[in-house]
């Protein structure tokens, strides 16, 4: 994130967004906009979306001809729409799992365990013993605390004669921060297992970022527990094996249209990811944003909605693989291209068949970081927006997990909606959204069953108004200053407060 860093610090003045707070955005009647904006259209691109994927071989992931085909859809739609269309590539390191993992307790108690390949896991197939990280049993009462593995401190060295496979505990540092201290310990293999709070003790498979050497597999929190007994009982032998494909050059791209109205020194960067995972067709993660993005765009031009602020539709690749496509289009702006924007919307995962109404937290208020100035200002007319239609909503933190973060980094204000993924409803959630306590928001997250029967058309109408009411609020508020006239300098986040190469699933 360097560059970022030396970039951002070039914007000594910068535009922050057009707005302090609610109250002070210019009235803006959305009404013909948000009944423009339907259920119906967004499910027309989902239904072409699921097509897509249905002939290739069930997935949408960038790197494949589902993802390709997916490009060419989303162009095709644009332009007829009046839309010039670019298309930016670049290339990442593509990987996919050509074999299903396996792992099994050789000794002293044979055991076939339900696991899964790491995202980025190298290719192996090791017998050896089990060597417990720094693990916490019982598991820490806040969720993300365990530090197992995040220390190269943590690993004992690893045998020069025999092999050993490295057991860690999921928690606050990132998979591939494990992964990598493992193997620089002279490990053979790595098993990861979830965390054992509550919502974390199912198999979890995360990604690792970046290639790695060794093999690299997830287990349940209840399997571990009972493996890590018998380790502290005696020597357990485990086998693990995993077979991959990586490709560091892989082709794919970007895609960006702009409105032709709207001042070119003010943009609202409005996004979603395209891609899916190499898993399954992606319909709600994150077919449903992109198809949010593709109806508001097309309305937009029906309509003919003229913008007082240029609004740029972003549809990123590899986000999958680690945010790639949309720090690629960041790192890429020149210091005025940068300077333009004044504000990104992010909008991943909207039809979560269990949802909630989640609001990306921006004053920081309710979760650890608030984004950058401005954030909260979007936070706002979202929330102020759900409680207009007597509809609640709940903030949700900035975890560097979708791809508003690598404008967050540079200092651009940033929000969004989000209906959830692997996380677990609770009883207080279900007796304001309904569903169902105790599932997750999306039960067919990152899986084959995230089909078009998995989303849900009632979060696809609420959460689609609110971002239509939002997008038109920003894109047309007449000052761009704040009340008091001035333009605010942005301050640039640390870049270790996120991690961009990791998607849903870093940690």
């Amino acid at each position: 994130m360097r560059r970022l860093t030396i970039v951002v610090s070039a914007l000594v003045v910068a535009l922050l967004i057009p707005v302090q707070s609610a109250s002070a955005v210019d009235e803006v009647n959305t009404k013909r906009f948000r009944q423009a904006v339907t259920v119906g259209g967004i499910m027309s691109h989902e239904r072409a979306l699921q097509r897509i994927a249905n002939r290739n071989g069930g997935t949408r992931a960038s790197g494949t001809p589902g993802y390709e085909a997916s490009v060419e859809y989303v162009e095709g739609r644009l332009q007829a729409a009046g839309y010039e269309t670019t298309r930016q590539e670049f290339t990442f390191p593509f990987f996919r799992e050509t074999t299903p993992a396996e792992l099994q307790q050789v000794s002293p108690t044979p055991t076939d365990y339900e696991t899964g390949t790491f995202d980025y896991s190298g290719s192996g197939d090791v017998t050896g013993t089990v060597v417990p990280i720094d693990i916490d049993i019982p598991p820490p009462a806040e969720a993300g605390t365990s530090d197992s593995g995040c220390e190269p401190e943590d690993f004992p060295p690893a045998s020069p004669t025999e092999p050993q496979v490295a057991l860690i505990q999921r928690g606050f540092c990132f998979f591939e921060v494990k992964a990598e201290n493992a193997a620089a310990a002279g490990y053979d293999a790595v098993i990861i297992f979830n965390e054992g709070q509550e919502g974390r003790q199912e198999l979890f498979i995360g990604t690792l970022g970046t290639p790695q050497d060794i093999p690299v597999v997830g287990l349940s929190f209840a399997d571990a527990s009972a493996l890590y007994t018998a380790a502290q009982a005696g020597p357990v032998s485990v086998r693990v094996f995993t077979e991959t494909e990586v490709d560091l050059e892989a082709k794919t791209w970007n895609v960006t249209a702009d409105t032709p109205s709207g001042d070119a020194d003010k943009v609202l960067v409005v996004g979603a990811h395209l891609d899916s995972v190499i898993e399954g067709p992606g319909i709600n993660d994150n077919g449903s944003g992109t198809s949010l993005l593709l109806e508001m765009a097309e309305e937009l031009s029906e309509n003919n909605i003229r913008v007082r602020q240029k609004v740029r539709f972003a549809f990123w690749g590899a986000e999958e693989s680690g945010l790639l496509g949309s720090e690629h289009y960041v790192e890429n702006l020149s210091d005025d291209e940068l300077g333009s924007i004044f504000a990104n919307l992010n909008f991943d995962m909207v039809g979560s068949p269990n949802y909630v109404r989640f609001v990306y937290d921006g004053d920081g208020s309710d979760t650890e970081l608030a984004g950058p100035p401005g954030s909260a200002e979007i936070e706002s007319i979202f929330t102020d927006y759900f409680a207009s239609q007597g509809l609640a909503s709940a903030p949700t933190e900035f975890s560097g997990r979708s791809d508003y973060g690598p404008f967050i980094a540079v200092g651009i204000p940033a929000g969004g909606l989000f209906t959830g993924a692997e996380g677990v409803k609770t009883e207080e959630e279900a007796e304001i959204y309904g569903g169902t306590a105790g599932v997750a928001y999306d039960v067919n997250y990152h899986q084959a069953g995230d089909t078009i029967n998995n989303v849900n058309t009632k979060a696809l109408f609420e959460m689609g108004d609110a971002a239509a009411h939002t997008l038109l609020t920003l894109a047309k508020s007449r000052t761009g200053f704040f009340e008091d006239g001035s333009r605010m300098a942005r301050k640039t986040l640390a870049a270790d407060s996120f991690d961009f190469r990791g998607s849903h699933a870093v940690r």
